[in-house]
């Protein structure tokens, strides 16, 4: 590693920019190779970092869910909860309800995997 790399290093550690130092010389050569301008290596660092910021935000919230072990919807048993229809879980998984801002309530007597559906939809 040459100076440069550990000063941009340190400068991103005190700007709490923790994915950059590691992973900005493969956007740079990428950039480069896609004979990218300094905007497109700005705007897919600043991209990087904050999907990063997003990952962990996501994280965060998860575990302070309360929410058992991460379940997904793949391993949801649609044989045993007979009275879920497939169509609707599906549908709900992409999530439009969110841009929307509609609410989502699972109703149902214990056992039938209101749980496992909610852990599903964060996950």
């Amino acid at each position: 590693m040459n100076l440069q790399h550990d000063r941009i290093a340190a400068l991103c550690e005190q700007l709490k920019l923790d994915r950059l130092p590691a992973e900005w010389p493969a956007v740079a050569q990428t950039t480069i190779d896609s004979n990218g301008t300094h905007a497109d290596f700005l705007e897919a660092a600043l991209q990087l970092q904050h999907d990063g910021l997003n990952e962990r935000r996501r994280q965060t919230i998860l575990r302070l869910s309360g929410l058992p072990v991460i379940k997904t919807l793949e391993q949801f048993d649609f044989a045993f909860a007979s009275g879920v229809p497939r169509s609707q879980i599906q549908e709900l998984a992409g999530l439009a309800f969110i841009e929307r801002q509609e609410n989502l309530v699972l109703l149902g007597p214990s056992g039938v995997g209101k749980t496992h559906l909610a852990t599903g939809f964060v996950e």
